[in-house]
Order: C-alpha cells, then structure tokens, then sequence
C-alpha cells in the first residue's frame, strides 16, 4: 500500500549534473529514513546516501563532496542532488524509505529505479 515513484534519471555527460525524485504514497503515517541507492552491472548494490527524519545525512566515500541528500516531509518525498558526475557512478539508482503505516505497522519500500549513465 506503499508506493515510490521516482523520476530524474537520464543521461549526462562527466562533470554534469542530475537530480533525482522519489515520492512517498499510500497509507503511510509516517516516514523514518529515506535513502538512495545504486546498483551496477556486476557489482552488489550499495548505500549511496541516507537521510533521517530530523535530517541527518550519511553518505558513501565515493559521493562524499558531490551528493547531496534531502527530504520535504510534507512533500513525502526524497531528493538526491548529483554533481561533478563521474562514468563511475553510472547505475541504476533505487530510492527506499521505512516508516509506520495508520495500523502502526514498519514498512520498508523500494522504488522502480532510474537509470543514471554518465558518458561521453
């Protein structure tokens, strides 16, 4: 009954930019933790970058400096700013939030993922 749609992704070329989207809906009461994170071909996915409610950040050694992560709790909805891009960060990206629904019961969801490429 929870449901992500994210949006932002694309193409860009190295040293551009992308912001990324995913808002929270349903029957949600509140939301906890919100985050991004991105998996490649290949490789196991990874954090990227997580917020709490209050607004504290945690993010991986590779965005540090380049990501930001940020959150409208009336929006119900996370942002991920991607600066300086590198073909490294090429993945596609999943957004994830955990909260409590109106029964008070913990969820945890998942976006459909967008894809991010960085290329020339």
């Amino acid at each position: 009954q929870v449901q992500l749609v994210e949006s932002g992704g694309g193409l860009v070329q190295p040293g551009g930019s992308l912001r990324l989207s995913c808002q929270a809906s349903g029957s949600i009461f509140i939301l906890d933790a919100m985050g991004w994170y991105r998996q490649a071909p290949g490789v196991q996915r990874e954090l990227v970058a997580t917020v709490t409610r209050g607004g504290s950040t945690n993010y991986a050694d590779s965005v540090k400096g380049r990501f930001t992560i940020s959150r409208d709790n009336a929006k119900r909805t996370v942002y991920l700013q991607m600066n300086s891009l590198k073909p490294e960060d090429t993945a596609v990206y999943y957004c994830n939030v955990e909260g409590r629904d109106f029964s008070f019961r913990t969820f945890r969801s998942w976006g459909q993922g967008t894809q991010v490429t960085v290329s020339s």
